[in-house]
């Protein structure tokens, strides 16, 4: 048998080793075969040795020339497969910087490096718009970025295509960290006197259940696309089944649910139960004035022809009445917030705190929406009056 190993002589008289080794098929059945040049015999035998070893072992990452702005189109194509074409959309708003920054950068060349100082330079002259361009971008956001950079070159690592997610260990600098917490204006949401204020506000607004609906935790997009099938005006039961929601803020797309733990079933409160009967005896008036003007979408938050409001029209109808009360502006879905925050202080099991909030991991949920101020903790400081009672003075 031949020796697979070749002696090269170059133009210039130099002396080189080349070998020609399977490498396996592509994903296209394609067969695979890597050129091996060294300068000596037993480089090309190490080499070679290497190649067939990581072949045997499924480790062998052969070399390609893919950009990572080519491999991120082929996951996000791949990630259509478990998630929502809105999801879709948010992870490559999320992604643009990488594109922009390093999309040109070979998936193989890419570093731990390359990704640090991509963030570090995120942080402090990312922002877009919203805002004067180069200014700082909040540090949740760059880790919202990071997080689908990670997912990216995991998959990659999965295909082969690197040996390692040079991401997996960059993060925001601490000292940036303090930085954003410090100079960072968050908008809180509602206190309870605040929620009171709103519905007393309100109480009269043709809308008034599909409000209360926000303020008994549900998002915008659940709220809009509740039915009135979907609910039980005798048992006081409430489906959460379908939503409506926006993409790019000017299409509307009918979907069933986030994740399985987003349909669920919530009892009524006394107050959005009552509002509920009310509209939907209003509403049975509007149609019988409109006539065969009338709109039969059968939804509950629609407009007096009976056609269906969409995230942004009943934000924006939500903004006006808060202005109309001289209420601090606040978003709809920070109304969950509110709500989780309220049912977790007053005591509610974790396992239905979750449920209520349509996930699956209690911890997420009080991470993610209970927040403790000061005045949550009045309780706290009033317990610690014991130290400070009259019989404490009698005895000093």
């Amino acid at each position: 048998m031949p020796d697979p190993i070749k002696k090269i002589t170059l133009r210039n008289g130099k002396v080189r080793w080349r070998a020609v080794v399977d490498a396996g098929h592509d994903e296209n059945g394609k067969r695979i075969q890597l050129t091996i040049t060294k300068d000596t015999q037993t480089e090309v035998k190490n080499e070679r040795a290497r190649i067939q070893a990581g072949r045997a072992a499924g480790t062998l990452i052969v070399p390609n020339k893919i950009t990572l702005a080519e491999w991120l189109d082929q996951w996000l194509e791949y990630k259509r497969r478990d998630v929502e074409e809105t999801t879709i959309r948010t992870y490559r708003l999320a992604l643009v910087h990488v594109y922009d920054q390093l999309g040109h950068i070979r998936l193989q060349e890419l570093t731990e490096d390359h990704v640090r100082e991509f963030v570090d330079g995120l942080v402090a002259a990312g922002r877009r718009k919203g805002g004067e361009k180069g200014t700082r971008l909040m540090v949740s956001t760059v880790e919202g970025v990071l997080t689908r950079l990670r997912g990216a070159l995991s998959r990659a690592v999965v295909r082969k295509l690197v040996a390692v997610n040079v991401a997996a260990e960059v993060r925001p600098s601490l000292a940036d960290k303090k930085t954003d917490k410090r100079e960072r204006d968050r908008a809180k949401p509602w206190t309870v006197a605040e929620v009171q204020t709103f519905i007393r506000g309100v109480h009269q607004d043709r809308l008034f259940a599909p409000l209360l609906l926000s303020l008994m935790g549900l998002r915008p997009a659940e709220v809009c696309g509740v039915r009135w099938v979907d609910v039980d005006l005798e048992g006081g039961l409430l489906s959460i089944k379908q939503t409506r929601t926006m993409i790019g803020n000017h299409r509307v797309l009918e979907k069933d649910t986030k994740t399985a733990s987003g349909e669920r079933m919530l009892p009524l409160p006394r107050g959005p139960w009552e509002a509920l009967r009310a509209l939907q005896a209003r509403q049975v008036q509007e149609k019988a004035a409109a006539g065969e003007a009338y709109t039969e979408s059968g939804f509950v938050t629609a407009n007096e022809m009976g056609v269906p409001l969409n995230t942004r029209q009943l934000r924006e109808y939500a903004y006006h009445l808060m202005a109309g009360l001289a209420l601090r502006k606040v978003r709809l879905y920070d109304a969950r917030h509110s709500v989780l925050k309220a049912l977790a202080l007053s005591g509610v099991a974790d396992v239905i705190l979750a449920a209520w909030a349509g996930h699956t991991n209690a911890a997420f949920t009080k991470r993610k929406y209970v927040s403790i101020e000061a005045e949550d903790m009045r309780g706290a400081a009033a317990a610690l009056d014991i130290f400070h009672g009259e019989d404490q003075k009698a005895l000093m």
